[in-house]
Order: structure tokens, then sequence, then C-alpha cells
């Protein structure tokens, strides 16, 4: 592994990971980022403890804390590791993420599942309109296979017979939490309930629109508050300039 990064950003499944390129891509402009995928056969169990003890593994011969970050399921992700690792994160940002981690696009899924007989597929299209606002039929499309194959690949453990629940709480390190005006999922109340967990060192940002991927739509301006908060508590001295262009590492 290379040791010549200072942001890790996590994905919980493949499916979803080209979301976040436009973020990264901005970030990259300005500091070292690396980014880290949950991965786990059809054949395998998936959990959270489990996606944490691979990302350990994986930092295992980093020497410095690292900036850890991610959305939405890659957030709780973030979360649960940050809690458990204090040591080896210098701060924490996490993006579209609930006060209760779990309660992701997939908590809400499983619900309306519940609650109304409709298809799958009708269901993943209702998603795909809360999730990125309403798309053309053939992009829709798209998204409602990425939904489907995410469904399958988070290591977050929901289904129709449970939903489960992760720890509440803040952590030791200076964090950030972003959210959407209009995210169905993590709406503005939602994310407010993060307020009896921040320190003073914290900070609770909304963008006014972009949905649920509000990062994926709006990547300059999200990555702009992203980058002052991180230019706060860097150790090493912040690429400021765009003449020094590190590339996006996987």
């Amino acid at each position: 592994m290379s040791d010549i990064f200072d942001v890790l950003w996590l994905s919980s499944s493949p499916a979803l990971a080209r979301f976040d390129q436009p973020l990264l891509k901005y970030l990259s402009k300005y500091m070292t980022v690396a980014q880290w995928e949950y991965h786990h056969e059809k054949d395998e169990g998936s959990s959270i403890d489990e996606a944490v003890n691979l990302l350990n593994e994986f930092l295992t011969a980093k020497n410095d804390s690292v900036h850890l970050a991610g959305h939405g399921a890659g957030g709780a992700l973030a979360l649960s590791f940050a809690s458990r690792y204090p040591e080896k994160v210098r701060s924490l940002t996490l993006l579209a993420v609930a006060a209760q981690p779990a309660h992701t696009w997939h908590t809400h899924y499983y619900v309306q599942r519940e609650m109304f007989p409709i298809s799958r597929e009708q269901l993943l299209a209702n998603s795909v309109c809360n999730l990125f606002g309403k798309q053309p039929h053939h992009t829709t499309k798209k998204l409602i296979t990425a939904l489907d194959k995410d469904l399958d690949q988070t290591p977050l453990s929901h289904s129709l017979f449970k939903l489960v629940d992760l720890p509440k709480g803040g952590v030791s390190m200076p964090m950030m939490v972003c959210g959407s005006n209009n995210d169905h999922v993590v709406d503005p109340s939602t994310l407010q309930e993060w307020s009896k967990y921040l320190k003073p060192e914290d900070h609770l940002w909304q963008y006014p629109k972009g949905h649920h991927f509000f990062h994926y739509f709006y990547p300059q301006p999200v990555g702009e508050q992203i980058l002052s908060f991180w230019q706060l508590y860097h150790l090493q001295s912040i690429l400021l300039t765009q003449s020094i262009s590190p590339k996006l590492a996987k």
C-alpha cells in the first residue's frame, strides 16, 4: 500500500462508487486522495464489522493518521472505524449520514417494501426519484440497476425481515457532517439530530439542493467546504495551487 495519501474516501459498494468520482476528482487537485471500496463475493457474508476489520488491515502500514470520509453507507463505515480506531483518524467527514448511521437509503427501501404492495422495480424507480431527483427514463433504468446491486453489496445487514441499527454518538477527532436540504433520506430535521453529538470544533453544513447524492451534482461547492474543514486540522502543508495535482489513487 502506498503511504503517500492524506485523505481516504470509503465506498461501501462498487455499484454506487461512480457517484463519488466528481467530488474526489475535485478534492484530488488539492489533497492526496485514496479510495477504498468494500467488496465481498455473493457466497460470502457481509457485515459492518467485517468491513471495519478489512479497512484496519489496509491501514496497518500507514504511518500517519488520515482524513477519513464517506457518503451514505460508506460514511456509516467511516464512523464505525473512527469510533473503534481513533488513533488512525485525523478527522472524519460524513456526507448524507444520519445520527443513527444505519438509517441509509436501504432502510427506507425495506420499510416501503413492507408498507406498499408494489413491485421491487417500481419501488426502486421511486427510490431513484428520491435519491437523484426526476431523471429521464433511460437514466432511471440504469440507476435502478445500480441501486439493485447496491442492496446486495452494502455491508449493512438490512433485509425485509430485520433492520439493523449501529451505535450513535460523536467521535474524539474533529468531525464534519454534510447534507442537502432536499434529501429525502437524511432530511434537514434528521441531519439536525447530529447537534447533540457535536463538539465545539465540529461542523454541520447543508447545501440547498442535490438530493441524497448532492456531492455528485455539486462537487465544487461541497469540495470547497470540505477542504476548508480539512485545512483547519491538517498537520502537513495543504496543496493550495492548481500547479500540483496529485492523481486520484485507488
